[in-house]
């Protein structure tokens, strides 16, 4: 169902939606923190929530409503200045491939991979997956708006990692389907946006991001870098994920996702590099910037979102908006 508001903005919508498609008041008053704030991305995921399965009882017009896009891009105008103060690099002269490798390298915040693998308590690791179900039950999609986009090389290479993510073909393999079945391992709901009422601001900017430069062509090389980096850098955590389940107690059935990553992204970190992110800077030179810039926005939201986990979880308390 439609999520209940969290602040006025996101309160503006969820009424609009309620009803015929129509204008929305673009009066909206920046956040303090355009990276986080709940209200904010609450709003933010619930326009482009439409371009997916959408909610039940909202008019499927409001997907292309001019008065819901233009108030979606005066969202977007915000999200993308405080983007590109954090983590648009203009001075690098680094080649594409060499910077996405040093950015994966380098790591990008506290390890929130290491702290389940040997610390985390089961009820830490049931809200882990909480988190990452806004993203994983819809894995792939955001970055499959790109192929239309690319060409030669690049496309080739992104077709290549997505045919995995949708298990080449088989509904039981694919990696959305696993982490279903992983939740339900769990004992959790494993129905698309369960739980989009206990999902914070931190969490769900790190799936706006990609849904921002997935559906913009502009920003097709950023959507390139984010793939790369988000492939290069998924392998150690998911064995960590699947060690921290497994050291829980956690069924064969509640590892399989993470097990299935190990192996697959570590097949995909060649391609995603040297294919995908290189092949686009070959052909389009001038993506080069927006490569890095989306690989950039990737880890830096990702950090964030770790810091915040772990910082919630050291105060002891939930890291979710409702325990």
């Amino acid at each position: 169902m439609l999520p209940s508001p969290r602040g006025p903005i996101s309160l503006r919508l969820l009424n609009a939606l309620r009803g015929s498609p129509c204008a929305i008041d673009l009066d909206i008053q920046p956040p303090a923190d355009p990276l986080a704030d709940d209200d904010f991305h609450l709003a933010l995921y619930s326009c482009y929530e439409l371009h997916y399965r959408s909610f039940p009882g909202v008019d499927p017009r409001w997907e292309w409503e001019p008065g819901l896009i233009a108030f979606r891009n005066r969202l977007e105008e915000l999200f993308e200045e405080a983007l590109l103060d954090e983590f648009l690099d203009g001075g690098s002269e680094l080649p594409v491939v060499e910077a996405v490798k040093q950015l994966a390298s380098a790591g990008s915040g506290p390890s929130l991979s290491s702290y389940i693998s040997t610390q985390a308590s089961y009820e830490e690791f049931i809200e882990f997956v909480i988190h990452r179900s806004a993203y994983q039950l819809k894995e792939a999609d955001p970055h499959t708006w790109a192929i239309p986009r690319l060409e030669g090389k690049a496309k080739a290479a992104m077709v290549e990692i997505q045919s995995d993510e949708y298990g080449g073909g088989r509904h039981e393999r694919m990696h959305a389907e696993l982490f279903r079945r992983t939740m339900v391992a769990l004992g959790l709901n494993g129905a698309y946006g369960a739980y989009l009422e206990r999902i914070p601001g931190e969490t769900l900017a790190t799936v706006n991001l990609i849904s921002f430069f997935g559906l913009h062509r502009r920003l097709r090389g950023a959507a390139v870098g984010h793939l790369a980096i988000f492939e290069m850098t998924s392998s150690l955590p998911n064995r960590d994920y699947g060690d921290g389940a497994r050291r829980l107690g956690a069924s064969p059935e509640a590892t399989e996702f993470y097990d299935e990553h190990v192996e697959a992204d570590s097949v995909h970190e060649v391609i995603a590099a040297h294919d995908l992110a290189g092949g686009l800077a070959a052909q389009e030179p001038e993506q080069a910037p927006m490569i890095r810039f989306g690989a950039r926005a990737c880890a830096g939201l990702d950090a964030r979102f770790s810091g915040y986990v772990l910082d919630c979880w050291e105060a002891g308390r939930t890291s979710l908006r409702q325990p």
